[in-house]
């Protein structure tokens, strides 16, 4: 047997339990383990530093999707705007040159005064708020220097953030109380914009349901009108009519769905105006009462004041009759605030004794 030196045995020894330890726990060879080893340090050494996590690199992988998506929306937000154009003029043609007569002919004087007064008032509103929706700017925080406070500093902008700002990648500004962006109004809804958003889902859902309730008995007489019957010839029908008819079942259709749809969605701003917080906010908020009830902490959203409160500041009520002047009838006033500065303490009492 050869002799071996006592430092040269304990040496092979530690390199042979190494080397099994490694195979037991990757039940790989050494080489590739250590080629594998090798490999990742250098893909970590083109993006790593100290703000990296996985939220970072999953934005950098799916960057090329966001902006497809971005590009995309922008383009087919004029074409969602035409196409609520169009769907609300087809239901005014049919409305006007269809309903009206019939309302005219068959129902009393009392019910044709009050058809005419709500549904024209409904109609302002809708075509009023939603103008106002598209073409008012949500608000954007100020590029130059200047000595407002601000919360956190864009990396897209690379300018200062006010409180409850975020940025938008479609519009690709920051936009001052950002709720999200619409496509169906092709821009995005902030802190001038939100009351004219809100007011036109509200309206708009109203008039659906309005025209989808008005309109039952018709479409109900439509739909049996044009339905076929296998067993006994139906009805000699002129091409008017059946014009008539599809129209009747065409405007109860679509009024119905587009009022459960946007009713829903009317109904979840409408919680999350009476929280005090935006859509954004919302996600924002979830997560910090997550984060803290793991360390036995309450969280509070400093931006709501009461059920009541958020109400008045969301639509300018400052006296009792701003409720039939700035709620009931269209009012082009500007919201509370320039949204660069809020009020964080949550107030007990109310702001606006009304």
């Amino acid at each position: 047997m050869r002799w071996w030196p006592s430092s040269v045995l304990h040496l092979l020894r530690c390199l042979r339990l190494r080397v099994c330890t490694r195979r037991g726990r990757s039940r790989l060879p050494l080489w590739l383990s250590e080629t594998w080893a090798y490999v990742r340090l250098l893909v970590q050494s083109l993006y790593f530093n100290s703000l990296t996590n996985s939220d970072v690199v999953f934005d950098s992988v799916f960057e090329p999707v966001f902006w497809t998506v971005d590009h995309i929306t922008r383009w087919f937000g004029m074409v969602f705007v035409c196409l609520v154009v169009i769907l609300t003029s087809s239901i005014l043609l049919i409305a006007y040159t269809i309903l009206l007569p019939l309302v005219i002919n068959t129902y009393s004087p009392a019910w044709i005064a009050w058809h005419l007064c709500y549904g024209h008032w409904n109609l302002v509103m809708i075509a009023f708020h939603y103008y106002k929706a598209t073409k008012t700017s949500p608000g954007y925080p100020p590029t130059v220097k200047n000595d407002i406070s601000f919360v956190s500093v864009c990396k897209k902008c690379i300018i200062p953030k006010p409180a409850r700002t975020h940025h938008c990648g479609i519009c690709h500004r920051c936009i001052l109380k950002m709720d999200h962006h619409c496509p169906w109004l092709n821009n995005c809804v902030g802190h001038f914009n939100h009351r004219y958003f809100f007011c036109f889902c509200l309206f708009m859902t109203m008039g659906c349901i309005y025209c989808s309730i008005s309109g039952r008995n018709l479409f109900l007489d439509a739909y049996n009108a044009i339905e076929t019957n296998y067993q006994t010839p139906s009805p000699p029908y002129t091409f008017k009519d059946k014009m008539i008819h599809k129209s009747i079942i065409y405007m109860w259709v679509l009024t119905s769905t587009v009022g459960v749809a946007l009713g829903g969605l009317t109904i979840w701003h409408a919680v999350l105006i009476s929280r005090g917080e935006t859509s954004i906010e919302r996600h924002i908020n979830s997560k910090e009462t997550k984060r803290l009830a793991k360390r036995g902490k309450v969280y509070r959203n400093p931006f709501n004041y009461g059920r009541l409160n958020n109400w008045k500041v969301f639509f300018g009520v400052e006296k009792r009759s701003h409720w039939l002047t700035r709620v009931l009838l269209p009012s082009g006033h500007a919201p509370q605030g320039d949204g660069l500065t809020w009020d964080i303490y949550p107030i007990k009492k109310d702001m606006m004794p009304i």
